[in-house]
């Protein structure tokens, strides 16, 4: 019963919170409002996941979250030392294939989406077969080194909370 009401808990939650945000202001209607969004919405969209991921451990996915946060940090101070202080002659860009461990197409869409918004870094393209995504490294000596981090550093973390 509880499950039909609230079939995604966390995304009602998630819901309730932006609304809030967005709306600015903490009142009851406003709480009253953002639940009914929380419920309707993931109640609506339910037929269109039919297979939803589990996170076997949310704690992870917090701590995945804050990595990246500061990876996103640290990846913009590289990204403006290049562009500032480095001439186009100096500047080793590459196209780096990682092949890929991750089989869950939720945690394979994170996966890129964290290349993407890592400064230096743009995943491209997803081979047929779901094993290898194509990255472009705005400036690298050594690619493989690259594609060791990308492995370590995400995925390893994405295939323990979602696998």
């Amino acid at each position: 019963m509880l499950n039909r009401i609230f079939p995604h808990p966390q995304l009602t939650a998630f819901l309730v919170v932006i609304w809030l945000l967005l709306v600015n202001n903490v009142t009851l209607g406003n709480v009253l409002l953002g639940v009914i969004f929380g419920v309707l919405i993931p109640g609506i969209t339910q037929p269109f996941w039919p297979n939803r991921p589990r996170i076997a451990h949310p704690l992870k996915a917090v701590e995945y979250n804050l990595i990246v946060l500061g990876e996103i940090w640290v990846a913009n101070v590289a990204v403006a030392r290049i562009i500032l202080f480095r001439s186009n002659a100096e500047t080793h860009s590459t196209w780096i294939p990682v092949p890929l461990d991750l089989r869950s197409p939720e945690a394979i869409t994170i996966l890129a989406g964290t290349i993407t918004m890592t400064p230096g870094t743009v995943s491209a393209m997803l081979s047929a077969d779901a094993r290898h995504l194509l990255v472009h490294c705005l400036h690298t000596d050594d690619p493989d080194a690259v594609r060791d981090e990308i492995k370590q550093r995400y995925e390893r973390r994405l295939k323990e909370i979602f696998e």
